[in-house]
């Protein structure tokens, strides 16, 4: 059975927003579940989360503390789909990601993370497949915020789309 899936990170609440964008929101909402790669910052996102989707998986991030590191793992594993998927919020710099990640999480199909704020999509030699949802709240340097949506079925993530968000006057 598919499982649709949002990959969301570096929320950054409610110090770079109040609040996710309602186009986000309405996936939230809609989607079987929602992978948060972390830097939540605030544990009412993570409260909220879980009130409004039908499944939260979620890291901590390096601006993570308190209540959201007793919550949350460093590093979470589960299986959507048939498809093997690894969550962390750091990977390290850019050169060398693919095999550096691919040598640390070889049972996986997939690994989700953040930190960086700018979106990814690879693939190691060995098949691993590296995806980085971006920011939907703080787009640094990147021409729009974003996140991303995909669909786990019979062993394959596909359909697999970055979504620009609108950018909020005032913001960086």
């Amino acid at each position: 059975m598919p499982v649709s899936v949002v990959f969301v990170s570096d929320t950054h609440l409610p110090k770079r927003a109040r609040d996710l964008p309602d186009p986000l929101w309405d996936r939230i909402e809609t989607c079987d579940v929602v992978v948060h790669a972390g830097d939540w910052v605030d544990v009412a996102l993570l409260d909220e989360l879980e009130r409004r989707a039908q499944r939260v998986v979620g890291v901590y991030g390096n601006n993570d503390h308190g209540e959201l590191r007793v919550r949350l793992p460093e590093v979470a594993r589960v299986e959507l789909g048939g498809v093997r998927f690894a969550v962390v919020h750091e990977t390290g710099s850019a050169a060398g990601r693919e095999q550096r990640c691919a040598a640390r999480f070889p049972d996986v199909d997939v690994l989700v993370f953040g930190h960086s704020h700018i979106p990814w999509d690879t693939t190691a030699a060995t098949g691993l497949r590296l995806l980085n949802p971006g920011s939907p709240t703080d787009r640094r340097r990147q021409p729009f915020a974003t996140y991303l949506t995909g669909t786990a079925d019979a062993g394959r993530l596909t359909d697999v789309t970055l979504h620009r968000l609108p950018v909020r006057p005032g913001r960086r």
